[in-house]
């Protein structure tokens, strides 16, 4: 999130007249495992209130897997509960999550049925495929690169995703999630993968910006970031931003 999102805004400035700052508050984590990522989820509260203080426009949640890991649905919950957080702070603010982003995204884009690739570890991407499923979202096969330490999933070369994305048993999707994380890289690798596989290929991070753009109520548009933010779903949503 704190290199690919401001990489997304960076490369619509050169096309839209917009200028935009970025700020960030940090949950801790190291391993993503059930126990952290609840624990990282319980000190949101605090980030929010954080990043209120600096009268932002919109927040981002950065962490996919900590929200639906906390049950079906729960982006909606969590949405609400940070945002109500920044108005008892006098600045409230609009509140995207990745989680509720990449659900969004995927349903602007009309794909029902979904190949995806996590970081995560066998079990926290059942997670992930059960939470979309309950969405409406189909996904037809995944890839868990079972990666335990959240360095680590920085640390994974985005060149490798379009082959892995291949890989997948893809012919029947409407889309391909390339990176269902937020701290996976592979915003270098998207429009590769949508040449590659011939169809729409979105990352959580690409959501959440098309997403943060939409509560901001200007076009989700950005170039080298995939079909998403190509222009053809370039219309903001209601008005949220001050």
């Amino acid at each position: 999130m704190e290199t690919e999102i401001p990489a997304i805004l960076r490369a619509r400035e050169g096309v839209a007249p917009e200028r935009f700052t970025f700020h960030s508050s940090r949950m801790r984590m190291t391993h993503v495992t059930t126990e952290q990522l609840k624990a990282m989820d319980a000190d949101s509260d605090r980030c929010a209130v954080e990043l209120s203080d600096a009268r932002v426009d919109v927040l981002g949640y950065a962490c996919l897997v900590a929200i639906m890991s906390m049950g079906p649905g729960y982006h909606r919950a969590s949405e609400e509960r940070l945002h109500t957080r920044t108005a008892e702070n006098g600045a409230p603010a609009p509140v995207v999550t990745s989680a509720g982003a990449l659900v969004h995204g995927l349903q602007t884009l009309g794909a029902k049925k979904i190949a995806l690739i996590a970081p995560y570890m066998r079990p926290l991407t059942r997670t992930v495929v059960d939470y979309l499923t309950l969405e409406g979202i189909d996904v037809l096969d995944y890839t868990a690169l079972e990666i335990p330490d959240n360095l680590d999933v920085a640390a994974h070369d985005p060149a490798r995703l379009p082959g892995l994305a291949r890989a997948l048993d893809h012919a029947d999707a409407d889309a391909v999630v390339l990176s269902a994380c937020v701290q996976m890289p592979s915003l270098g690798a998207l429009e590769e993968a949508e040449q590659l596989l011939g169809k729409p290929v979105v990352s959580a991070a690409v959501c959440t910006a098309h997403q943060m753009l939409r509560a901001l109520d200007l076009p989700a548009v950005a170039p080298g970031a995939g079909h998403l933010l190509s222009g053809a779903f370039a219309e903001a949503g209601p008005s949220a931003a001050r």
